[in-house]
């Protein structure tokens, strides 16, 4: 049974190298890459679809085409003009994508990205947010596209590191401003209820896999659970058991699947109170236990 796939820079560049078919530009050290021209679409391909655990940071901006990975369990919907931010240990599956789509991107290691940025770090990294996703202008993504090559031109110039960091610490401020500003739009429009939605959901996506009770997320919301759970049914037609679940079950699967996990380890991790009710749940769940459906996979 092989274990969840990890991607590291180090791993991304060989995936890279391999490609006969990708010409692109970029630069992929230990730390830091920077890429300006691959195959989106041939990179997707070569995971086949299964998930995988980010080792550092991502921030790739769609120029055209589109895409919808799974980030941290949730489906995203990615076009022309979107920026979409993965933070280090996140779970990214990469979906379908159309066969025009490019984009520009960097990671850092967690290493580089406090060597940039030192004590002070924005507020869009400072790690509440596992993810975002905003949607930028024409001249968003032109100014962004600017900075980008200078610190791709930059990687160039064994000279240039001291000009790298700085010029990833302004990339990373001025996407924080992009983040802080379309948060307090969002903050604007979006009802009560959308809002407290919006928040009980990056509570599951946080906690779900040791946090099971209900009861939780509404403390979490200075909600009664009664109230907090007529919200959410209200908002998204389904029960705010039914999101914890999913998230739960989503998560157990991710374990079967693609690691060789004993299942006592797996129950253990995910907080449930014994190995026998740990299966007893998954299989109400799915109609399987969990060995089932591992030797089913």
């Amino acid at each position: 049974m092989a274990q969840l796939k990890q991607m590291s820079l180090s791993q991304f560049k060989q995936i890279i190298d391999k490609q006969d078919s990708i010409t692109g530009k970029y630069y992929i050290s230990k730390n830091i890459a920077v890429v300006r021209d691959i195959r989106v679409d041939i990179i997707m391909k070569a995971f086949a679809r299964e998930p995988v655990l980010l080792d550092e940071m991502r921030l790739l901006i769609v120029k055209s085409g589109s895409a919808n990975p799974i980030i941290n369990l949730v489906e995203r919907q990615l076009q022309a003009g979107d920026i979409v931010f993965a933070g280090q240990s996140a779970i990214l599956q990469y979906n379908d994508c159309s066969p025009n789509i490019h984009a520009i991107g960097f990671s850092l290691s967690n290493d580089a990205f406090h060597l940039a940025l030192g004590k002070q770090v924005p507020r869009a990294f400072d790690g509440h947010q596992r993810d975002f996703v905003l949607h930028l202008t024409e001249s968003q993504i032109d100014y962004i596209d600017r900075m980008h090559l200078l610190l791709y031109e930059s990687t160039k110039d064994v000279n240039a590191s001291e000009m790298s960091l700085h010029l990833i610490a302004a990339l990373l401020w001025y996407i924080d401003s992009l983040w802080n500003s379309q948060e307090r739009e969002q903050r604007l429009w979006q009802s009560r209820e959308q809002r407290l939605f919006s928040d009980f959901i990056q509570l599951v996506n946080e906690f779900s896999h040791i946090e099971h009770n209900i009861d939780f997320y509404a403390s979490k919301l200075c909600l009664s659970t009664r109230y907090m759970s007529t919200i959410i049914r209200k908002t998204s037609g389904k029960s705010a058991k039914k999101w914890i679940d999913d998230a739960i079950v989503t998560r157990i699967k991710i374990e079967l699947r693609h690691t060789a996990k004993p299942l006592t380890l797996i129950s253990d991790e995910m907080a449930f109170a014994n190995p026998s009710f740990f299966s007893k749940y998954f299989k109400r769940m799915t109609g399987m236990t969990p060995l089932e459906y591992r030797n089913h996979s």
